[in-house]
């Protein structure tokens, strides 16, 4: 686990004239690795030829002797690589291409992804199994290759200028540059504030973009320049369907997951996982627990407020699996991180759960430097309740007159429900009825709609969207998964967006923010595709949601944990912004700066922080969405 960065300069007769352009090249380079400091406090290294600087800073996790040591060439220094990830199935594929005569001089698995691309080019990577970001450079052909895991795993940041290619883990190691101009993609703020993140190719900065996950990119020269190639090299495939009983299926589950907890637990370092009392935690830690001669060591993140705390259930599988476990407890106070987390993220971030994440990505750091988790299980199996939402709705809408009874309810619901509440639930639900698949998912999953996001921003902002359409957007995703079934699609559509671009960035940042490495067994491409293409009433069955995960895993779990509704891993920031936040809200959002300076109408800022407060509305995690895009734009001066 690391930071990479790397530069191209373009210009080869500059290049060819000799020490100022490499030397500037090496000093800009430096200057990238040092703000990734976070990621690699193990090691620094930087490489350079005429045209190529590659830079990296380490955690060291496997190979922990100076043959570990990046960038990384082969035995003749034609092919040099900086990596950012874990690389599972490694010692396979040294086997595999040992046996093609390739011969290896260290333990590593970057010495694999080397290998590998010289045996196989650009499809190496569908090859890997693993979470991975990487710049390799081949001197001979003076070609350029960076890759992106299936999921999103690990991100990757460039900046395509005239004269250079640059590319880094973070927008800290471009924007650490003078080359980098801070000018704002407003049609990356536009989606910020529909879905709370920023999707790919966009980044909140017109002059960088992210590399997809599940892509490559190819910068080699050409006849007019250097020509720039990205192709996709993956996606999930919801069919054909496995003709499997529930028994049959729920052996084969539980035998992948066990296989991809047993690959994730291979360290040459300390190791642990975080434990939320979920299901998807609570079966992490019991696999791990019986691949362990000894305790595990689990931690967790707990609130006053009951109705957000999982400690006890936590607590309850700590006990059930004998786990070393250690919890910390989030205040209001605790938002003081939150400048901190601003600069981490280099853009608006709006997932509120990145403040726990962080705490416990801190906790766990001071005991391990390697945790095993339970994302992607509920992309995966059904785990959200807006999978069930979507179902019902297309049932039911069908039925002549539904939407407008719908409608009609839900004009009768009180609008200041609190956020976890069934009444929420029902309003999120009802409150779609009008709309197709897309615009029901917008509803679950969404903060502000076209007709809000209009009535908040300044015209000069507006304006300066060029047409962008984030609506448009989730509509083409969901037109990629027609033809399957709603749950299917729209787990689908959460692979596509919701799980790399919110969950996976928040928990990348606030775990190398504390330089911990997080994995994630469920997110193992071979679990995903198996449980792509079972049968959905595998997945959600009736009403019960990841009906097989909880058959597979009935007899280890207890049942508390299996039968409680999801919670979810938030922050009652609703209750927090009307009681000791409320000065720090107003301050960020009402202040002199945000009226002089912000992007906001402010007459539609004071409505929304004045019915929040007046609890007319729950607007806690819109408040939230627009504090951080607030901050972020005081942090980075734009």
């Amino acid at each position: 686990m690391c930071g990479i960065a790397g530069v191209i300069d373009k210009d080869a007769s500059a290049a060819i004239t000799g020490g100022d352009v490499t030397a500037r090249r090496l000093d800009d380079l430096t200057k990238m690795i040092d703000a990734l400091a976070h990621r690699g406090p193990d090691d620094k290294g930087v490489w350079s030829d005429s045209e190529c600087a590659l830079g990296q800073r380490r955690l060291a996790i496997i190979d922990l002797s100076p043959t570990g040591h990046q960038p990384m060439s082969d035995d003749d220094e034609n092919f040099w690589i900086t990596f950012n990830g874990e690389i599972y199935n490694f010692q396979a594929l040294r086997s595999e291409l040992e046996a093609l005569g390739h011969r290896f001089r260290t333990k590593s698995d970057t010495e694999v992804i080397l290998h590998a691309y010289q045996q196989w080019g650009t499809e190496s990577v569908k090859r890997l199994r693993g979470m991975f970001a990487f710049g390799l450079w081949d001197k001979k052909q003076r070609r350029l290759f960076l890759a992106r895991d299936r999921v999103g795993k690990k991100p990757l940041f460039y900046a395509d200028l005239p004269n250079r290619f640059l590319f880094a883990s973070e927008l800290q190691g471009l924007l650490a540059l003078p080359d980098i101009k801070r000018d704002v993609e407003f049609s990356a703020i536009d989606s910020y504030l529909t879905w709370g993140y920023v999707p790919a190719p966009l980044t909140a900065f017109r002059a960088i973009k992210k590399l997809p996950p599940a892509h490559w990119l190819l910068l080699e020269p050409s006849d007019n320049g250097w020509k720039q190639s990205i192709e996709r090299y993956w996606s999930l495939s919801y069919s054909p369907k496995f003709k499997l009983s529930e028994e049959e299926a729920s052996e084969a589950i539980r035998e992948k997951l066990t296989e991809a907890v047993r690959l994730r637990m291979i360290s040459d370092v300390p190791l642990g996982a975080f434990l939320s009392g979920g299901i998807d935690s609570s079966i992490v830690v019991g696999l791990m627990a019986g691949l362990s001669d000894k305790p595990v060591k689990t931690f967790s993140i707990g609130f006053s407020e009951a109705e957000w705390d999982e400690t006890p259930h936590a607590a309850r599988i700590a006990a059930k699996f004998a786990t070393e476990h250690h919890k910390f407890d989030v205040r209001p106070n605790a938002l003081d991180i939150l400048p901190m987390l601003v600069r981490h993220y280099g853009e608006p971030y709006a997932d509120s759960s990145a403040v726990p994440t962080y705490y416990v990505s801190k906790l766990t750091r001071s005991e391990v430097t390697v945790a095993l988790n339970g994302d992607g299980g509920d992309e995966s199996f059904a785990g959200y309740e807006r999978y069930l939402g979507n179902r019902v709705a297309e049932q039911v809408f069908r039925v002549p007159g539904a939407r407008t009874a719908a409608r009609a309810i839900d004009s009768m619901l009180p609008q200041g429900a609190a956020a976890k509440s069934r009444i929420r639930t029902a309003h999120r639900f009802l409150s779609s009825a009008s709309q197709d698949l897309a615009g029901r998912y917008s509803k679950w999953i969404g903060f502000f709609d076209a007709g809000q996001r209009n009535r908040l921003m300044r015209p000069d902002v507006r304006a300066a969207i060029n047409g962008s359409s984030p609506e448009g957007w989730m509509s083409r995703l969901f037109e990629n998964r027609a033809g399957l079934d709603v749950v299917d699609s729209t787990m689908g559509v959460d692979v596509d967006s919701y799980l790399p671009f919110d969950l996976l960035v928040k928990v990348d940042i606030t775990a190398m923010a504390s330089s911990l490495e997080a994995r994630s067994p469920f997110l193992d491409h071979e679990v995903m595709e198996f449980a792509a293409r079972l049968p959905v009433d595998l997945k959600l069955k009736g009403t019960t949601s990841k009906f097989l995960l909880k058959r597979a895993f009935a007899d280890i779990l207890p049942p508390e944990n299996v039968n409680r509704r999801k919670m979810g891993f938030g922050v009652p920031v609703g209750e927090w912004f009307r009681g000791p936040m409320k000065d720090f809200l107003r301050d960020t959002l009402q202040g002199d700066k945000a009226r002089r300076e912000g992007y906001f109408d402010q007459a539609a800022i004071d409505a929304q922080v004045n019915d929040h407060l007046e609890r007319k509305a729950e607007n806690g995690f819109p408040l939230w969405n627009l504090m951080m895009l607030e901050l972020w734009r005081r942090e980075f001066k734009v």
